[in-house]
């Protein structure tokens, strides 16, 4: 199996960080140059979705990419930067995977009422703004989060049942076809998921200092998850990006 972890564009909390006067939207949505990143990276993919050399070793990619499914969190942002690709693909299955969210969950930031649990957007908000995205038949008007914030003794066993999920759904497995998959989601479940892949443990680094992987708004990260091995291929590439649109 293939993972490919795709990072959403610039929210407007993204654009406003450092504001003192903007307080957080606890769901943002995509600015103007989030969108633009979405749509040019959408271009990109659909341009290099056909693996033109089957047989090939492609380690970054040179050949295509082939993905095989789609995933996104439902927090607007990811869900508005997987749409444009999902649109480009076609035939490839999109469905929400509500456990890629970013870590806290959907949460009040103004002062009286921080960290207080948010419903998150309700079905009706997706089906009519992106058709194409797979539900949870479960999912429903009172929207998909309707919980308290995430602590931060929550957020490690998610990371690590999204790992064991994904391999149970789309783990390499006898007679079956490479599953290429793409998450689309966010930078701190990014760091949670990886520490569940290579067992790290959480922003420890040597000489007391912390760690971080940086992720670039619509940035590709590839995982390769063989049966004994977890391979990584890049980390946080942007060259499908103009340099204005990095962020």
């Amino acid at each position: 199996m293939e993972l490919y972890f795709i990072r959403h564009g610039q929210s407007i909390n993204n654009a406003k960080i450092g504001d003192p006067e903007y307080t957080e939207n606890p769901d943002p949505y995509l600015t103007e140059l989030g969108i633009e990143q979405a749509e040019y990276l959408a271009r990109y993919i659909k341009e290099k979705q056909h693996i033109a050399k089957d047989k090939t070793w492609n380690p970054q990619n040179q050949f295509g990419f082939g993905f095989t499914h789609i995933y996104t969190s439902l927090m607007e942002r990811a869900v508005a930067t997987a749409a444009p690709i999902a649109c480009a693909l076609e035939t490839v299955p999109f469905s929400a995977w509500t456990d890629i969210y970013e870590e806290g969950g959907i949460y009040a930031r103004e002062k009286e009422n921080r960290f207080k649990g948010l419903s998150g957007r309700p079905r009706s908000f997706f089906e009519s703004k992106f058709p194409k995205l797979e539900l949870p038949e479960t999912y429903d008007e009172s929207g998909w989060w309707n919980r308290p914030f995430e602590s931060d003794e929550e957020r490690q066993p998610r990371a690590d049942k999204v790992l064991t999920d994904l391999l149970a759904r789309h783990g390499d497995k006898e007679g079956q076809d490479e599953h290429r998959i793409v998450f689309v989601s966010h930078g701190g479940f990014f760091m949670r998921l990886i520490s569940a892949m290579l067992k790290l443990p959480w922003r420890q680094a040597a000489h007391d200092m912390r760690s971080w992987f940086l992720l670039n708004n619509c940035s590709i990260s590839r995982f390769d998850i063989r049966k004994d091995e977890v391979t990584i291929n890049y980390l946080n590439r942007t060259e499908h990006l103009p340099a204005h649109l990095i962020s």
